[in-house]
């Protein structure tokens, strides 16, 4: 009798926890952050692979074939000098998303530790370090950019560059304000009473605790940092031809927006999809996880 009971009782255990696990996975939320990010990581797969795939060269010029319409042999039309298009595109996703992901995971590394760290130790420490924040932060951010990246050189590298200098701020100021809550809090006065070290409350207590919520922040970032990208390149700061950039490809298509229109929409179409898909998930994981909810 008493082994029957047992087994009853295990499997309304196991019963329960596959219902449980299968109401979560048919949760509207859960479901939509589980399609949006097979997508996201479709164009991981499909940006490492890119060079493989595409039918022709990106880079190399075929003077016999310029301009030509979308059609069955280029799906997106060539464009000044013959180039496929497509491939481009393709091609340009690496660009985009691997930049846009250095830019994202820099500042938010760099912007957590300094937040944290001005947040915790605070008096002198927060002075200097929110003080060089906000004088970052007093100047329009794509105007600051511009210039950052001029004085270092039209590339796609500098254009990284100036990017991280002037994003990183915002990072900080929500880890220090989320540092000096979690400060007060009683874990952290158990572990002082302990005799923890404030690196170790730091990295152990304080950035495990904050990191989810940052995190949610960095993957709206990223469709952000595409746009700058792209931004900068248009305007001839970053990435230089032949490199298949989106940014870059709608700069070299502006000269033939009305007898070639499908150099620019193409180009245009891939960055607002990718953006759109970034900003979905982003949305869908900051109503996931808000610590307010």
């Amino acid at each position: 009798m008493i082994d029957a009971t047992s087994d009853k009782k295990s499997k309304l255990m196991k019963n329960s926890s596959k219902t449980s696990f299968s109401n979560i996975m048919l949760d509207k939320k859960n479901r939509k952050i589980l399609i949006y990010s097979t997508l996201i990581l479709a164009l991981f797969v499909l940006a490492l692979i890119s060079d493989k795939i595409v039918p022709y060269d990106p880079i190399k010029a075929d003077l016999t074939t310029v301009l030509l319409p979308p059609s069955s042999t280029h799906f997106f039309g060539t464009d000044n000098l013959g180039r496929d298009l497509f491939s481009r595109v393709i091609c340009g996703l690496k660009t985009s998303l691997f930049s846009s992901l250095i830019i994202t995971a820099f500042i938010f590394s760099f912007g957590m530790i300094i937040g944290v760290t001005a947040g915790y130790y605070g008096r002198i420490i927060d002075d200097i370090l929110m003080k060089i924040t906000v004088i970052l932060q007093s100047f329009p951010s794509l105007i600051l950019a511009i210039a950052v990246a001029g004085m270092l050189g039209p590339s796609l590298k500098n254009t990284i560059i100036a990017i991280c200098i002037i994003n990183w701020t915002k990072y900080a100021r929500m880890a220090r304000s989320l540092a000096i809550s979690a400060k007060e809090s009683n874990y952290i006065k158990s572990a002082l009473l302990c005799g923890a070290k404030g690196y170790q409350i730091i990295l152990t207590d304080i950035i495990p605790n904050i990191a989810s919520t940052l995190l949610v922040m960095a993957m709206l970032d990223i469709g952000g940092m595409i746009l700058e990208i792209a931004g900068l390149c248009f305007l001839g700061l970053g990435a230089q031809p032949p490199t298949p950039e989106w940014g870059l490809m709608m700069n070299e298509a502006r000269k033939y927006i009305y007898n070639a229109p499908w150099m620019i929409i193409f180009p245009g179409i891939a960055i607002l999809s990718v953006v759109f898909l970034f900003n979905l998930l982003g949305d869908e994981l900051r109503d996931r996880f808000d610590i307010k909810q």
